[in-house]
């Protein structure tokens, strides 16, 4: 697959009309059943080729060219027409290009404009028209070519955000995206398996199809956000001194969602420069948002100065997306490799012919587990749509299956354990070896002894192996058993074997969080292991709670708390073995730190540390907070008092910062917090 980045020529004129027929063809499956052969980034980048080519050769220009068509020319017009031309966005890719478009609204306007910018994100879905009469749902267009749409009226009911009878009897026609959020995308494609259908390559294209289908045995909800609104059989609801945010207000105030309810919302600053922030704000937004952006819109927000920049063929002067670094892109699977965690559960990677995607080389990609897989109907060889935005772990959407070559075959799936060789429990989604934890006990036990956990110094990955392999060590209890002889053996000496000792000595009075940790229960990692002891107090406690109390404990829903609580019951016999070798379970009282530095105040911490806080990992970090009186937290909210962030690599505010700015959050650095703490650094 040729890939074009952004302004990259075409040098033939067999490259152009190349060009014209990939671009043509994707649009033309796009808004047919929504299944494109490209992803979004590289036909927007073919696009731009084509069009500096024909710029460069006017008099060759191809009479199929997609350039200043909506949609490429390929949407179909239907027979219902706009109220106003319903028209696309033109793209720039870089901040320099953000102040070039800038430049030429200014010289359209004839001087600077002074009403401000209007900055939301380019949500990715499907531009619609939605009318209603005196407050009902009467009828969604598609955009089709600007003039003409087609009419989609039988998704009204379908559609979150969209309703179908608003609290006023008011007359609008507001406009904006329908779109699949991931988790509706997810669910989407379950219902379709189901029915026996080929599941959706990304969120993107299902949408354009579902708007399309009719008389499918099923419904699939999506959600909408209004961008802006036109009036309607000359009823008057669009003020013509309404700003664009205005309009917003005046949307959501009838009911109808709009980017305002976003959770990147809609921002209105005085400059380009301003607006660029944003921009990057928004982009670091992008990881935690629960549906997919490719852009942000930048608008003029004064509705005089969008009447003088006026309109293009196929895009208002006044308004531009800024595309992003794609989250999504198409490559080739390679092979799908099965590893064993350290709980036992089988789990399948893939490896994908390396692509950029979001900033970023990917060669691997999640698969969740083999019904997943079976569900996407994955063949090695397919051409996949990799997704990836923010520090998200990089995930297989989907194949295009028009694109599978006549070679590809289907996923294999393991009959043994990769690891042990031995049988795998397929009963569940998420398939495990039939030994458990055994499988890959070295692992767990090296985990169970690292720092953060028993911390038995000494106890190296050769040691581990050496008592796994005699047969000594089958499980964590079984550390604390262990003679001076047999450690000996194990290390080969003497000296290390009686070191071994005193570490084991020691690790017996950990408090109960370590030693919970140290079980290795799934999604018990240290924040979790410490909120559990102490919320129960002993081990006992723990054991004897079910799964509604687990759920008091601060981040345990109701979804994690049975596995917990089962988990637990079934390392029953391990936890007696090491309640009989003498280790502690109990945990101490908490000692409150009254007027330390920190008292009643909630810190959370992102990204790596720096200066006297090098090689601080999350959890010397908590235990550092708390030390000073304070309280550790996961996520910035109203109740976070501090932010300690460390400076990204890329240069832009991480997510946590950027909502630490919105909710008036401290920020300090790791130098600053270092300063703030030093009388507990020790």
């Amino acid at each position: 697959m040729t890939i074009l980045r952004a302004g990259e020529a075409l040098f033939s004129h067999a490259q152009y009309e190349d060009a014209v027929r990939r671009v043509r063809e994707s649009a033309a499956a796009y808004y047919g059943d929504g299944d494109s052969s490209l992803d979004d980034t590289t036909y927007d980048r073919l696009l731009v080729a084509v069009a500096a080519w024909e710029q460069e050769h006017p008099e060759r220009i191809s009479p199929d060219s997609p350039t200043g068509k909506v949609g490429a020319g390929a949407a179909p017009a239907g027979d219902v027409a706009h109220t106003q031309r319903l028209l696309s966005l033109d793209n720039v890719f870089t901040p320099d290009e953000l102040v070039a478009w800038g430049a030429s609204l200014e010289r359209r306007l004839g001087r600077p404009a002074v009403g401000g910018f209007a900055v939301e994100p380019k949500l990715d879905g499907a531009a619609v028209a939605a009318r209603y009469r005196e407050g009902v749902l009467v009828q969604i267009i598609t955009r089709g070519d600007g003039s003409h749409g087609e009419d989609v009226s039988h998704v009204i009911g379908t559609i979150e955000g969209l309703p179908e009878q608003l609290p006023s009897p008011v007359t609008v026609e507001v406009r904006g995206e329908v779109l699949f959020t991931q988790a509706q995308f997810e669910a989407a494609n379950e219902m379709r398996t189901a029915h026996g259908a080929r599941v959706f390559s990304n969120p993107r294209n299902g949408t354009s199809g579902t708007l399309r289908a009719q008389n499918r045995p099923y419904r699939l909800p999506m959600t909408f956000w209004a961008y802006g609104a036109v009036d309607l059989d000359g009823v008057g609801f669009v003020s013509p001194a309404a700003t664009h945010a205005e309009v917003l207000e005046g949307v959501a105030a009838a009911g109808v969602q709009t980017t305002l309810h976003t959770p990147a919302g809609l921002r209105v600053v005085a400059t380009l420069a301003e607006a660029q922030a944003r921009v990057d704000e928004i982009a670091a937004l992008r990881a935690g948002l629960p549906h997919g952006i490719d852009g942000v819109v930048v608008k003029a927000n004064d509705p005089k100065e969008q009447q003088i920049a006026g309109f293009g063929t196929r895009f208002p002067y006044w308004a531009v997306a800024v595309k992003l670094p794609a989250a999504e892109m198409m490559t080739t699977l390679l092979e799908v490799e099965w590893n064993v965690g350290r709980t036992g559960v089988v789990a399948p990677r893939a490896r994908v012919r390396p692509v950029e995607v979001d900033g970023s080389t990917v060669e691997f990609a999640t698969l969740h587990n083999p019904a997943d897989i079976r569900r996407r109907d994955l063949h090695v060889g397919d051409t996949v749509t990799v997704y990836k935005a923010g520090d998200i772990i990089p995930r297989i959407q989907a194949a295009v299956v028009e694109l599978r070559p006549a070679d590809a075959l289907p996923v294999a799936f393991p009959e043994q354990c990769p690891n042990c060789g031995d049988g795998i429990d397929k009963s569940q989604e998420r398939w495990r070896c039939v030994r458990g934890a055994a499988c890959r006990l070295p692992a767990l036990i090296g985990y169970a002894a690292g720092r953060d956990m028993l911390d038995i110094d000494g106890l190296g990955a050769t040691y581990v192996n050496a008592l796994v392999a005699s047969g000594e060590v089958t499980d964590i209890a079984d550390l604390f058993t262990l003679t001076h002889e047999q450690l000996a053996v194990a290390s080969g000496s003497e000296k290390r074997a009686a070191k071994l000792v005193e570490q084991l000595a020691a690790a017996k009075e950990r408090p109960l969080n370590r030693v919970f940790c140290a079980l290795g229960i799934l999604g018990t990692g240290r924040s979790m292991s410490r909120r559990i002891a102490r919320h129960f107090g002993t081990m006992e406690a723990v054991r004897a709670a079910d799964a509604e109390a687990m759920q008091e404990v601060e981040g345990i829903g109701p979804e994690k708390a049975p596995v917990i609580v089962q988990q637990l019951a079934d390392l029953a016999p391990v936890v007696e073995k090491l309640i009989a070798a003498g280790v502690n379970m109990t945990e101490p009282a908490e000692e409150k730190v009254s007027d330390g530095p920190l008292a009643d105040q909630v810190v959370v911490v992102t990204g790596r540390m720096t200066g006297r806080l090098d090689g601080f990992g999350r959890s010397e970090m908590n235990a550092l907070i708390e030390r000073a009186g304070g309280k550790a937290g996961s996520s910035v909210n109203s109740r976070t008092t501090h932010l300690v962030a460390a400076p990204s690599a890329s240069g832009r505010p991480s997510s946590k910062a950027v909502k630490a700015a919105e909710n008036g959050v401290e920020v300090l650095t790791p130098e600053a917090f270092a300063d703030l703490v030093a009388d507990y650094l020790d």
